[in-house]
């Protein structure tokens, strides 16, 4: 497969399941442990359900959130097909509501950050012109609106969504990132046990019993980023540092173009005594490695005509230039090979936790990815060792 066919292969796979969402779907209680994450990047919420006002008592919902991400979309809510909304997202780790309503448009954040990794009870409801916010029963946010095309009095249809948007995110006062790695459990919503439809392309998948930071990938799923869109346009021709720390085993990242591709590592059992085997193919220019599943930390550099991993020269081609590759787009893949057979999924995809990922010294975040596989967790990793999952 070339590297023209991979990346519209990339392209029809999103379109796929962005077509599936339209025709199925299944139900849900909104009671569940629900995992946000695992789904294709997407503004519609992973589950959504609609009641009529009339059967609505109290305009106030609760549930318990944890995550270690620190944007991403939580909880929505509207009137009047989509006239009026209602937001609630993190940006920088703290709560964010931004609220349309007539003429208005509001956006406040504040409130303790909630990226930390803890299970935190989370309150929202509506007191007449006031929309609160309460964060572990404790008050944090009071957003106020008035206008004389508001309406005192809600009728109609109110719909719901975790995870997403119903509206065109155009409409945002401060847009964000929707894709959100996090779980909520315990949910009441506006005191009605109505089942939610779910996005078929989402699966209901269990949330770690404890989490850490870092980005996991399960053995079955990679990160496709194209370079240009990555730090180190601009600074290319000093070269590019790429530096992974974490304890994996298998497919750690791939570089491919027109003509040459390099896959770093390509697992084939852990040999003792040898942290770092290499074995370039001829032909091929791939690099085939193995590791234990302990701590590690890889430092790739790339160079006008050559490749280093920790200080050791493994690939030099005085005929490649690298860095104007880099700038002008490569398929950079993180666990993996795009393109790759699923009879070689078990063999060559990444198994571990990547606890930071660092081009140029920037903290690279999945959710940026031209494409992530679902079973991919962005911004947590299970906090038991990785041998004692499997």
């Amino acid at each position: 497969m070339d590297y023209l066919t991979k990346v519209v292969v990339l392209f029809l796979f999103h379109l796929y399941f962005g077509w599936l969402s339209l025709i199925s779907a299944s139900t849900i209680s909104g009671g569940e442990v629900i995992n946000f994450g695992h789904r294709q990047p997407s503004w519609a919420p992973i589950m959504q359900t609609s009641v009529n006002l009339s059967d609505v008592s109290s305009i106030r919902s609760f549930f318990e959130f944890r995550t270690l991400d620190p944007e991403g979309a939580i909880f929505y809510g509207d009137t009047k097909e989509g006239q009026d909304w209602f937001v609630l997202s993190l940006r920088d780790g703290i709560p964010e509501m931004q609220i349309g309503k007539a003429d208005i448009l509001v956006s406040v954040k504040g409130g303790p950050k909630l990226n930390d990794g803890a299970w935190h009870y989370l309150e929202l409801r509506n007191d007449g012109k006031y929309v609160v916010l309460e964060v572990n029963n404790k008050l944090e946010l009071v957003v106020g609106l008035d206008s004389a095309k508001t309406e005192d009095v809600l009728t109609g249809i109110i719909r719901l969504g975790l995870g997403g948007m119903l509206v065109d995110p155009k409409r945002l006062l401060h847009p964000f990132k929707p894709e959100m790695d996090g779980c909520v459990r315990g949910g009441m919503w506006l005191n009605l046990s109505t089942l939610w439809e779910t996005d078929p392309s989402w699966e209901l998948r269990p949330c770690f019993p404890e989490i850490k930071k870092g980005s996991y990938f399960p053995g079955s799923g990679l990160a496709v980023f194209n370079t240009s869109d990555l730090p180190g346009v601009e600074t290319v021709e000093k070269g590019i540092t790429i530096e992974v720390y974490g304890s994996f085993q298998g497919t750690l990242l791939s570089l491919q173009s027109p003509g040459f591709e390099y896959v770093l590592p390509k697992y084939e059992g852990y040999q003792e005594n040898k942290d770092l085997t290499m074995e370039l193919k001829e032909g091929t220019g791939s690099v085939n490695t193995a590791f234990p599943l302990e701590p590690t930390k890889l430092t790739l550099n790339i160079l006008t005509h050559s490749l280093t991993v920790n200080g050791n020269t493994v690939v030099e081609d005085e005929s490649l230039d690298f860095l104007s590759r880099w700038r002008e787009g490569m398929l950079l893949a993180f666990g993996g090979v795009p393109g790759e057979t699923k009879d070689t999924e078990s063999s060559h995809h990444l198994k571990g936790c990547l606890e930071k990922i660092l081009i140029q010294g920037e903290d690279i975040d999945l959710d940026q990815a031209l494409f992530k596989h679902k079973s991919v967790s962005s911004h947590s990793c299970p906090a038991k060792a990785i041998n004692e999952l499997t």
